[in-house]
């Protein structure tokens, strides 16, 4: 199917992914999972997890292998490849920017089919791993969420869930993933890393130094600062006031979404809403009083 594993699209954290293509013609991604103790309770988490969804913005799973220690996942293949090489312009070739009106597009899809894991199915299923790398575009740059290998599923009337250690990616980890004393650990969670990412797309900037892998500064931190001073968000690009107005309201989401305690942020549908509403009408959130994690902080947490 891969051609002995040919053309490699990506490395994650539970596996590399290769283009691969079926007996009809059609591409597909496939997903080596790295050899795991037991059974893989992160091959378990992907499965059990995607085969629940149906939406435009999860990208859907086309079958998979369990043989032995072999297990592999076929994903239908996304032509423009993860957003992070987008808002990082990662990679040996120059990428096309994106507009800000497909920033917008994508900054919704993602947020609709968040709302879609926390209320629209019959199970609610939280992510744990939102982030640039975790959101594929396809040919249309209609964004989807993939990698669930983190997710976790709980009864809809649960309003907080236990977990034995924190999970997630360095600067995307919400407080109380990480600190119980910040609250129960819930779909506010997701909520938190989805504002980091929305802040990402914005500053379109890092909110992690890739070398050290811990925050350099905190980025929200950065943002303020631009607000506050009333300074264009984007100083190395000239921008026109209707995308002034667009870069303006995703921040101040995104700021929303990043409070500290859970019950200060919004959920999914009322992100929905503050986007899809006037947005120069939004009021700015209050400072954030603590940042998220290093990897020190994450690493001791789960021994």
């Amino acid at each position: 199917m891969t051609n002995s594993f040919k053309i490699k699209l990506g490395q994650g954290g539970f596996g590399a992914v290769y283009k691969g293509k079926l007996f009809n013609g059609s591409l597909v991604a496939v997903k080596i999972l790295n050899a795991s103790k037991g059974i893989g309770e992160d091959f378990i988490n992907e499965v059990t997890s995607i085969t629940r969804t149906s939406h435009v913005n999860v990208v859907t799973l086309l079958g998979f292998c369990f043989e032995g220690c072999n297990k592999a996942l076929v994903y239908e293949f996304m032509s423009n490849g993860s957003l992070d090489k987008f808002i990082y312009n990662k990679g040996p070739e120059t990428i096309a920017s994106l507009s800000w009106d497909n920033l917008y597009q994508i900054a919704k899809g993602i947020a609709r089919s968040l709302e879609y894991l926390h209320r629209g199915c019959n199970i609610r299923i939280l992510h744990f791993d939102i982030k640039p790398h975790n959101i594929l575009l396809d040919e249309n740059l209609c964004p989807k969420i993939s990698d669930f290998g983190l997710a976790k599923l709980c009864l809809k009337k649960e309003s907080t869930i236990f977990m034995s250690n924190a999970r997630g990616t360095v600067g995307y980890v919400a407080p109380e993933v990480w600190n119980r004393q910040f609250g129960g650990v819930s779909h506010k969670s997701d909520v938190y890393s989805y504002g980091m990412m929305l802040l990402e797309m914005v500053g379109v900037r890092n909110n992690i130094d890739v070398k050290t892998n811990q925050t350099s500064e905190y980025f929200p931190d950065w943002i303020y600062n631009k607000l506050e001073t009333d300074s264009d968000l984007r100083s190395d690009i000239v921008m026109a006031i209707e995308e002034n107005e667009i870069a303006k309201g995703m921040t101040i989401v995104g700021l929303w979404c990043i409070q500290t305690l859970p019950n200060d942020r919004p959920t999914m549908s009322r992100v929905i809403e503050m986007l899809e509403g006037s947005m120069n009408i939004l009021e700015i959130p209050p400072k954030p009083l603590v940042s998220s994690p290093t990897r020190s902080l994450l690493e001791s947490s789960t021994s």
